[in-house]
C-alpha cells in the first residue's frame, strides 16, 4: 500500500494555509508528508510541488482540498492531472469535490465522469483568475481616478536642498555629491532639479 500525501498552496506569504492543513491532518496526512507553497497557481513552477513530484510513487495517494489549491491554469492543470494519474501512477482526492477521488469508479463511466468533473472544474478556476485579475484593474483604474497614487512614495528632500543645489549650480560640488548629501540617486536628482525648475543656466 502507498503513502498518504498532501498538498497545501497559498497565494501569497500573508495568506493562511491552517484551513487546509486541517483538512490533511483530517485525512490523517503525516505533517512530513504535507508540501506547502506560497505562490501564485498561475503555473507549476513551483519549489515544493516540484520535490512533491519527485518523492511520488506508483500506489501512493495526494489530498489537495480544491482544484483550485492545485492550481488556476486549465491546460496546466490537465496536464498535472495526467502526469500524476497516468505516468506516476497516484491516486489523487480532491477532498471538497469527492467526484475527483480516483480510487472510486476506476471503471469506464467513473473515468469519464471524473474527468468531465474535472475538466469543468479546472476551467472554473481560470475563468475566476481571469475575473479576479480583472477586478483588480478596474480598482487599480477606479483609484487612479480619484487621484490615489501607487508604487513607492517619493524621497524627501532635505530642508537644505535648495542650498545643496546652489552649491551644485556654483560648481562648487558635483552632482553625484549633491545627489548623495540629498540621500537619493543621480538620475533622481537630475528629475528633482528639473520638477522644481532649478536647472536653469547652471554655472560652469
Amino acid at each position: 500500500m502507498g503513502k498518504a500525501y498532501g498538498y497545501v498552496r497559498v497565494s501569497s506569504t500573508d495568506q493562511n494555509e491552517d484551513r487546509q492543513l486541517a483538512a490533511m491532518r483530517g485525512q490523517n496526512v503525516p505533517d512530513a508528508n504535507i508540501y506547502i507553497d506560497k505562490q501564485s497557481g498561475k503555473d507549476f513552477n513551483r519549489p515544493q510541488y516540484n520535490k512533491l513530484i519527485n518523492v511520488l510513487t506508483q500506489g501512493d495517494l495526494l489530498y489537495i482540498l480544491s482544484i483550485d489549491r492545485l492550481g488556476r491554469n486549465y491546460e496546466e492543470i490537465q496536464k498535472q492531472w495526467r502526469i500524476l494519474t497516468k505516468e506516476k501512477g497516484v491516486d489523487i482526492c480532491v477532498i471538497d469535490m469527492p467526484l475527483l477521488d480516483t480510487r472510486n469508479g476506476k471503471d469506464l463511466m467513473g473515468t469519464f465522469i471524473a474527468d468531465l468533473v474535472l475538466q469543468i472544474l479546472s476551467f472554473v478556476a481560470e475563468t475566476e483568475r481571469g475575473n479576479i485579475r480583472e477586478r483588480q484593474q478596474q480598482g487599480i483604474s477606479a483609484a487612479k481616478e480619484k487621484g490615489v497614487k501607487f508604487g513607492r512614495p517619493e524621497a524627501a528632500l532635505p530642508d537644505n536642498f535648495h542650498k545643496i543645489i546652489k552649491q551644485w549650480k556654483l560648481g562648487n560640488i558635483t552632482a553625484t555629491e549633491a545627489a548623495r548629501q540629498c540621500h537619493i540617486s543621480r538620475s533622481t536628482f537630475y528629475r528633482k532639479v528639473y520638477k522644481y525648475k532649478l536647472f536653469n543656466k547652471k554655472k560652469k
